[in-house]
């Protein structure tokens, strides 16, 4: 679909308000000669009528007062309109495999894209309408003037019609970088989280796949295309289906110019503003001695979701949903398999890009879609610190995000670091989930060469890296997001500070200035080690003894498989302290309920006893 506004709009919709507005159409008169007609006609009316809404004041409740607002000035506009039906994604969680989850999430989304869309996006073929369909989210992105916003509303299987216009503003993306540097030995902030530490255990991201959504990337600068999952070093050729997705169609109205540097539907990787090659440096890159990655031997992917620093509602969404289930050059062939294990984030959208509360819960809906396809969503807090209840804008202020405050060398909070807690959505949650450093982090510019920035965004990418690590430790991680982000959390240097936001005390943790503290990547990968099942004693008993879900959250099941005598189950937290025993009778073959309410989150160990044979495990709450 073309994504142009058509010329002269109104005469390539002709009739749109009849067939979608019956009371605007006139009738024939009803008298004798034309009542069997008339009849007809009325009682169509009447039940195409039922199907779009009965009110005005329906349907108007459903379009973005902005959208409106704009729209009665007459102009051709973009917008998305949101289908009421949105996926259940419930069942993902009983899944074990990142491979199961994103293809079990891939399908349930497209069937209910493919089953509800058909009937709105006939009527925009019929009528010579330009749109473009979504799937991790069921809406369909549509330019058109105020007559079509109007017919859409009116339509029963519409829940919303939100704005995708950008509001010219001067407000900056990021906060300034500050100079150049030549440093060649391991950078201050892998040191401070242990990175190096991992490393010289052999872990350095090996089999892991980080993705960044950003400004598009410098693919060929040294220290990240060895890493360029794209790039084959022996032919030294590169292929950029499943790798490279631009969501920039048009130049962004907030830059004066069209001078993009890049050009826009790019079908290779190119960074029009450094942020986005900055960012990913800090996650994978490694040129050399310029040792500035955390998880150097990872593999990358991306997505341009901003022109010069200005995104929309929109280029946002597309880059998660390509994530999802990447896709070749054409936008074609779509493959969840090759999704990335993570995703860094170090962007926010502000009111001057199209986000306020009437279109929060969609971008909130997109992070959880992706949480339940297995996918880390690492997001940066922004710079609007230091005051409280700065953690304001999407996807930062979310739940489902994993969201990340900034530190200095010094180990304390970055001034323009944001905190929580999240007022703007009325949740009042706790943010930051954590922090990382931020401050003069040096890594990658475009053209081969180096420089340190500050903010937020510098913060991010070092705690994707380290979800890199722990995966790349023990890939059974894969999938598992809220066991991975648990880990990182728990296993995190505790912070506090004088600060008291939201009511809560700053010496408590988790508090709203550094979350759950400072990342440890080697705490973190030594507790991801942890993990990995083992059994003592007898192998034989692993076969007939089954603990699941793990992670799991107020409940255990024990299945025990041709099992005879007593059995009894212990659980220890971390400290080693026993925190749960029961006993529980084999009966040769039988399921146990085991209630957990009472435990609270985080990492523990199990052990399970029986006729002398000892099966020991670990196991993972969810919050």
């Amino acid at each position: 679909m073309s994504w142009h506004a058509k010329d002269n709009f109104n005469s390539a919709f002709p009739g749109l308000n009849c067939i979608f507005t019956p009371h605007s159409c006139s009738h024939p008169p009803a008298d004798n000669i034309y009542m069997p007609k008339y009849f007809l006609l009325l009682l169509s009316l009447m039940i195409i009528h039922s199907s779009f809404g009965q009110t005005d004041a329906h349907w108007q409740s459903k379009i973005s007062p902005s959208l409106w607002e704009n729209s009665i000035r007459g102009k051709a506009l973009s917008f998305l309109v949101v289908l009421e039906q949105q996926s259940d994604l419930s069942d993902a969680q009983w899944l074990r495999t990142k491979k199961d989850k994103a293809e079990f999430v891939f399908q349930s989304l497209t069937q209910t894209a493919s089953e509800t869309q058909r009937n709105i996006s006939r009527v925009l073929d019929e009528n010579n309408i330009s749109y473009r369909p979504l799937y991790i989210i069921n809406a369909i992105r549509v330019h058109g003037n105020k007559d079509l916003i109007q017919s859409l509303a009116q339509r029963s299987e519409v829940a919303q019609i939100l704005n995708d216009e950008n509001i010219i503003s001067e407000e900056p993306i990021e906060t300034a970088a500050d100079g150049m540097s030549d440093r060649s030995v391991i950078e201050w902030g892998i040191e401070m989280i242990h990175a190096d530490d991992v490393w010289a255990m052999g872990f350095r991201g090996q089999g892991v796949t980080v993705g960044g959504e950003d400004t598009g990337y410098d693919w060929t600068h040294p220290a990240l295309i060895q890493q360029y999952r794209g790039y084959d070093a022996v032919s030294d050729t590169a292929d950029h289906n499943y790798n490279w997705h631009d969501a920039i169609h048009d130049y962004n109205p907030a830059n004066a110019d069209s001078n993009n540097l890049c050009g826009i539907d790019l079908l290779e990787p190119c960074d029009d503003f450094g942020h986005g090659t900055h960012t990913m440096g800090t996650m994978i890159g490694l040129d050399g001695d310029n040792e500035i990655g955390v998880a150097p031997e990872a593999d990358w992917c991306g997505c341009r979701n901003m022109e010069r620093g200005w995104g929309t509602l929109f280029s946002y969404i597309e880059c998660f949903e390509w994530f999802l289930a990447p896709t070749d050059l054409n936008n074609e062939n779509p493959d969840p398999s090759r999704a990335p294990h993570v995703i860094n984030n170090s962007w926010t959208c502000p009111l001057a890009e199209g986000c306020d509360s009437s279109n929060f819960e969609i971008m909130n809906m997109v992070v959880n879609n992706l949480r339940a396809s297995g996918i880390v969503v690492v997001v940066s807090a922004g710079n609007d610190g230091p005051g409280c209840s700065t953690i304001s804008k999407p996807a930062s202020m979310f739940e489902g995000s994993f969201t990340v405050g900034a530190t200095a060398s010094n180990d304390t909070i970055a001034g323009f670091s944001s905190r929580g807690h999240v007022t703007a959505d009325s949740s009042f949650r706790i943010k930051p989930n954590i922090c990382a450093p931020g401050v003069s982090v040096r890594s990658a510019r475009p053209g081969g060469a180096y420089g340190n920035s500050s903010g937020t965004s510098m913060a991010g990418p070092h705690v994707a890296g380290v979800v890199a690590l722990m995966i790349s430790a023990n890939p059974e991680l894969a999938g598992q997001v809220e066991v991975i982000e648990d880990i990182i959390e728990h296993t995190a240097i505790p912070k506090t500070t004088d600060q008291e936001c939201g009511g809560l005390p700053g010496f408590f943790i988790p508090n709203n200035t550094y979350g759950y503290g400072r990342i440890d990547a080697l705490a973190a990968v030594e507790a991801a080690l942890a993990l990995i099942e083992t059994s003592t004693e007898e192998e034989s008993l692993s076969t007939l003894v089954k603990v699941y879900p793990n992670p799991f959250s107020n409940e255990l099941l024990i299945g025990l498989n041709q099992v005879r005598g007593e059995v009894q189950f212990e659980l220890y937290d971390m400290q080693g302290r026993v925190m749960h025993k029961e006993k529980m009778s084999g009966d040769f073959q039988s399921l146990h309920h085991i209630n957990m309410s009472d435990q609270m989150p985080g990492i523990y160990f199990y052990r399970i006893c029986n006729e002398g044979t000892v099966q020991a495990g670990k196991l993972a709450k969810k919050g």
